[in-house]
């Protein structure tokens, strides 16, 4: 960027971009923190130094980084078995293996998680946050809320005869600005008109309702020292599954944020070096009191609607979030906890993606199964089981259907298989293939999954040919356990006397048979590159195995 040179239209976007970002992260970092369990300045803290850190060394440009929505689910978990300074070393540990992922390039990889897993846990963070704000929404006078899903809602059935009809009348009203004031001004960001008023209407009409101050007290007015956290060799072995699932979901919202900002600018980002930049920032947050940190998508579409252009927005925005900090903090003590809960509620709304789910329940029962179970897991068990168990889940389903896909068309010279396409130029159907001869057709990638299915037509074979052709044009990947479905029909092949013969072998197939020596027992002659090479070998086997036996 400096390279192409940084001119002041340039720089006049980024700083107002970078205001009213900045503005915008205020109510959210707060809101963020507090849902997650711990103290709302941490959420501040978090929005500064990690989304410094972001904007500085991000591969996409106008990337704002900051504390979301869906790390609440698993920071809140974090906290409860191992309190802060757990958090802080399983965030750290994150942002190692994304440092470490980054250089592995992976940055491509992790884009590779399927769409209904995606949808499935992001739905249930949005119901996991919606369910922890009820409590707050609706004033209830409870001493404290249960961690589990389930207890949780019983927690609030047991209590809701305590709610709080003016923190109820405070939520409502946030909420109604957040959907609505967007349509008389979007320059403003909905949340910060939502608590400059509720908070003004609460103080001056004096509305018995709970604060920042009353529940957490002052918000101090700077930054923390720096601080190592130090936990045993014990916990650190079982904070490694949340910092996977930490440095996962991290990974997975701030490409998302990346490729969003892409299609809004026209520019292309650097996975790699984004993931690079998000392990920065979670190793350097809490050392400074922060949570984990990503690139937040609703921020970062903000910025580059309002100009931001350049990295520079994003270092501004942690600026502005740091003189808030400084000199207003203080008045952050005064928002409601029910105007927060409003603000959550919306956010959960939004990353529910209520409507990408109901277009999934029309597509295939597999995605449907794959989102359900994730979903399900969420809410119910673990997020980090559910990411596990989802994409296990996945595969194994895309694994049976590109078997299924893979097929094995049977030519026994007399019949034909009805799958056989008549207008292929290259078809069978319009060779005339020798007596003794059979020509077997794999359609499809070659693998584990389609070896049994490849080895079971071939027992439908009743009769045991002279010649085997096995005829491979459409084959571009064969892996381990294929392969040694076809040394097994070799080495049966040999027994019966059958001599094995391989037609259009690709690239790939073709290394990994010469690799495992597999190549040397079929023999250079058994090789050819088409069918009717093939089947001029086939009929000279046959010729000469009949000559044989004549003379």
């Amino acid at each position: 960027m400096l390279r192409e040179g940084y001119t002041r239209s340039l720089f006049v976007g980024d700083l107002g971009a970078g205001l009213i970002v900045g503005v915008l992260a205020l109510p959210l970092a707060l809101a963020f923190a507090i849902a997650s369990g711990v103290k709302p300045e941490q959420g501040l803290f978090t929005a500064i130094v990690g989304g410094f850190v972001i904007s500085a060394l991000s591969g996409s440009r106008v990337q704002i980084g900051g504390p979301t929505g869906a790390f609440i689910v698993i920071v809140y978990s974090v906290v409860q078995r191992f309190g802060y300074d757990g958090l802080a070393v399983a965030t750290m540990m994150a942002g190692v293996l994304l440092v470490i992922m980054g250089f592995a390039r992976l940055g491509t990889v992790i884009k590779f998680i399927p769409y209904p897993v995606t949808v499935g846990f992001t739905g249930g963070i949005a119901l996991i946050i919606l369910s922890s704000q009820v409590r707050d929404f609706f004033g209830l006078q409870m001493t404290g809320v249960p961690a589990e899903f389930v207890e949780k809602w019983a927690a609030y059935g047991a209590a809701f005869r305590t709610y709080n009809l003016f923190a109820f009348a405070v939520a409502l009203t946030t909420v109604l600005i957040a959907v609505y004031w967007p349509r008389v001004n979007r320059k403003v960001p909905s949340p910060i008109v939502a608590i400059v008023v509720t908070t003004a209407a609460v103080h001056l009409l004096h509305f018995p309702v709970e604060t920042i101050g009353s529940r957490f007290g002052s918000v101090p007015r700077s930054l923390p020292g720096p601080h190592i956290p130090r936990v045993d060799l014990a916990t650190v072995r079982q904070l490694f599954s949340p910092a996977v699932s930490i440095a996962l979901l991290a990974g997975i919202e701030s490409l998302l944020s990346a490729v969003v900002a892409d299609g809004m600018t026209g520019r292309r980002h650097r996975s790699s070096m984004e993931l690079i930049a998000q392990g920065a920032a979670n190793i350097v947050s809490p050392i400074f009191g922060g949570i984990p940190v990503t690139g937040a998508i609703a921020r970062t579409a903000t910025n580059v609607r309002n100009g931001g252009r350049t990295p520079f927005a994003g270092i501004i925005h942690a600026f502005v979030l740091l003189l808030i900090l400084l000199f207003f903090g203080k008045w952050a003590s005064l928002v409601p906890m029910a105007t927060l809960a409003g603000i959550l509620v919306v956010v959960a709304y939004h990353m529910s993606e209520w409507r990408l789910a109901i277009r999934l329940f029309r597509s295939t029962k597999s995605d449907t199964a794959v989102m359900l179970t994730t979903f399900l897991l969420t809410v119910l068990v673990d997020l980090s089981l559910a990411i596990q168990v989802g994409v296990g889940l996945a595969s194994l389903l895309f694994i049976k259907r590109m078997s299924e896909v893979t097929q094995t068309k049977a030519y026994l010279g007399d019949e034909m298989d009805e799958d056989d396409e008549p207008e292929d130029t290259e078809s069978i159907r319009l060779r005339e293939v020798p007596k003794g001869v059979a020509v077997f057709e794999i359609n499809g990638a070659f693998f584990f999954g389609a070896a049994d299915k490849f080895k079971s037509m071939l027992n439908t074979v009743q009769k045991k040919p002279r010649v085997l052709v096995l005829r491979m044009r459409h084959v571009l990947v064969l892996d381990a356990t294929a392969l040694r479905a076809l040394e097994d029909v070799f080495h049966r092949a040999r027994r019966d006397g059958t001599t094995v013969v391989l037609s259009g072998v690709h690239a790939q197939p073709l290394v990994v048979m010469k690799q495992s020596g597999f190549a040397d027992l079929v023999g250079v002659d058994n090789m050819v590159s088409t069918i009717d090479q093939a089947l001029a070998r086939a009929r000279a086997i046959v010729e000469a195995h009949a000559a044989r036996h004549a003379g």
